[in-house]
């Protein structure tokens, strides 16, 4: 059963459909990518309505449901809630603004419109379990990533600046065929690798530096993330310990992870083993890892408030920190996928710490 199928079957009734118009769940329900279109679906058949832009290509692609040009949207729209006679139409709250909504409204009169998290939630639920396909995707955008740090760590040098590293490694990922970054790459030396979102400047790299890398490719809508710390140099005895505080603690969350756990369990692992090295989880100040896939960040999450419970087929991120205000801080982070009895691991790069 397609998404499309999916998704009409969780529809209440034959009067209820559901109306999609956001990029990421186009793509999703559509396997077309798009900045404009909308899909209506119904119990009874589904529409993709899309501008002159993209109509020929959706025509070629799209084959879950009839791809109509779209001429006027209200009147389109409206004729094929009357054909289907739905009187409730579902839409996604999670990405739909007040203004949008209101407009929505006040144009598809014909039918009741539902702003609640039905949709949305429902989509979430659809989403959060990859398919082969989008393993097959993800896994790509892994080695694509995977493949661009090793160029790296052949030009990489002393002296070198965070711009220039970032800028570096994301023409490495769009040579190995990336379609897209995953998100701004983060180069953060020195003290500056003690903010987890650092922005790239103008810094050199120096000896005694840490370097966090945190980055990610997009192959067929699909992202990858990873993180690694490198030293410039050679690491004083306090610099080793802390790296390996974070490289226990990423190595016990993998080892957490499985099936029918909760994130909180999972995060908390990783936190009781930064405790356990010298006290290091009170420099740990955000959530152990979150979902990936068509956003960089989906559900579900692995922190100390999540409610998330792992199910088999979920990709998650693992990835623990630790920053020293004012010195130095690290982060390992791997991408997994949850199985039955623990999980995978889609990032091959070794966790060891690399000199530079």
């Amino acid at each position: 059963m397609n998404n499309i199928a999916r998704l009409a079957d969780n529809l209440t009734d034959i009067t209820h459909g559901a109306l999609i118009t956001s990029d990421v769940s186009r793509r999703y329900f559509c396997g077309f990518k798009s900045s404009a279109g909308v899909i209506l679906i119904t119990k009874e058949a589904s529409y993709l309505i899309i501008d002159s832009r993209y109509f020929d290509k959706a025509k070629q692609r799209v084959t879950d449901c009839e791809v109509i040009l779209q001429e006027d949207m209200r009147r389109q729209l409206l004729d094929l809630l009357v054909k289907h006679n739905i009187t409730k139409l579902s839409v996604e709250s999670a990405y739909m603004t007040l203004s949008d909504f209101e407009g929505y409204k006040d144009k598809l009169y014909y039918c009741e419109l539902d702003g609640s998290s039905w949709l949305s939630d429902k989509i979430s639920a659809m989403r959060v379990i990859k398919s082969t396909a989008e393993l097959k995707s993800m896994i790509k955008a892994q080695r694509i990533a995977e493949a661009a740090f090793e160029r790296l760590l052949e030009r990489m040098r002393k002296g070198m600046t965070e711009k220039q590293v970032a800028a570096l490694l994301n023409y490495y990922m769009m040579d190995c065929g990336a379609d897209d970054l995953s998100f701004e790459t983060i180069a953060a030396s020195g003290v500056n690798s003690a903010s987890p979102h650092a922005v790239p400047t103008d810094k050199p790299l120096e000896n005694g530096d840490f370097l966090t890398l945190d980055f990610g490719a997009v192959y067929d809508s699909y992202h990858s993330d990873m993180t690694r710390t490198l030293v410039i140099g050679e690491p004083t005895p306090e610099m080793e310990a802390l790296y390996e505080a974070v490289y226990y603690a990423n190595l016990d969350g993998i080892k957490a992870v499985r099936a029918d756990v909760s994130g909180k369990v999972v995060d908390s692992v990783a936190r009781g083993t930064l405790n356990g090295f010298g006290g290091y989880d009170k420099y740990f100040g955000h959530g152990l890892g979150h979902g990936v896939g068509l956003e960089i960040h989906e559900a579900p999450t692995l922190s100390r408030t999540s409610s998330s419970m792992l199910r088999e087929g979920m990709v998650v991120t693992v990835e623990p920190g630790a920053y020293i205000s004012g010195r130095y801080g690290v982060r390992i982070e791997d991408m997994v996928v949850v199985t039955e009895n623990g999980c995978e691991n889609l990032t091959l790069t070794t966790k060891k710490l690399i000199r530079i």
